[in-house]
């Protein structure tokens, strides 16, 4: 923590669609005392999701949140608010959370949600740019250096403003799986490393972008 900051601890929400391994490296990265936070709280939309068996191991509080399940979408918003704000939820961590966040959520929790994507934004991002697919994306155009990007969760798909980001060099004779498993070792570390920079007061947001206090 830098000088003159002043540390704040976080209540986390984790939005967690998969197996949940960059969910799994913030709890770890909590226990060993580099991130001041506390996840009170794991909504996935799958009830099938890694993220699941990882939550019941550490004694953290999960809801299964499906918008197929409920009538309508005003329904479907206010569970999510509801458990948020019973959890006393300050901030949020999308963690290959695979559905869009409602514009009520990120409203409530306007420049409090972050997410991680693997490239380096704004190249290989929108809709369908996911796993995978953006690793291939990434190989196909050639590009010598791929990465990793932490940013603000906003109405568009990897959109909103940039928090962090570290460049993954690509290899000849990579595969989409041999990058990925690169990019992933980055991503459990950028992450929280990112998420702290907010527990420590040090984001700041200037004309539409975020600039990082010393």
């Amino acid at each position: 923590m830098k000088g003159g900051t002043k540390l704040k601890r976080l209540r986390l929400g984790v939005f967690a669609s998969g197996r949940g391994s960059n969910f799994e490296a913030i709890v770890k990265n909590i226990k060993r005392g580099s991130l001041s936070a506390d996840v009170k709280l794991l909504i996935t939309n799958n009830q099938e999701a890694g993220a699941l068996r990882i939550a019941k191991r550490n004694g953290i509080d999960f809801v299964i949140i499906s918008k197929k399940d409920f009538k309508t979408r005003d329904c479907f918003v206010e569970a999510i608010l509801s458990v948020l704000e019973a959890h006393r939820v300050d901030f949020i961590a999308l963690a290959g959370y695979m559905k869009k966040v409602p514009a009520e959520v990120i409203s409530r929790y306007r420049n409090r949600i972050v997410n991680i994507h693997p490239a380096l934004l704004p190249a290989f991002g929108g809709r369908g740019m996911y796993g995978k697919h953006v690793h291939q994306a990434v190989l196909d155009m050639g590009c010598k250096v791929t990465g990793v990007t932490v940013h603000i969760v906003d109405e568009i798909y990897d959109h909103g403003p940039i928090v962090a980001q570290r460049c993954v060099a690509v290899k000849e004779g990579d595969t989409p799986e041999t990058l990925a498993a690169r990019v992933l070792r980055v991503e459990h570390e950028l992450y929280s490393q990112a998420i702290q920079l907010f527990a420590e007061g040090r984001v700041e947001f200037v004309g539409g972008k975020v600039v990082i206090r010393e």
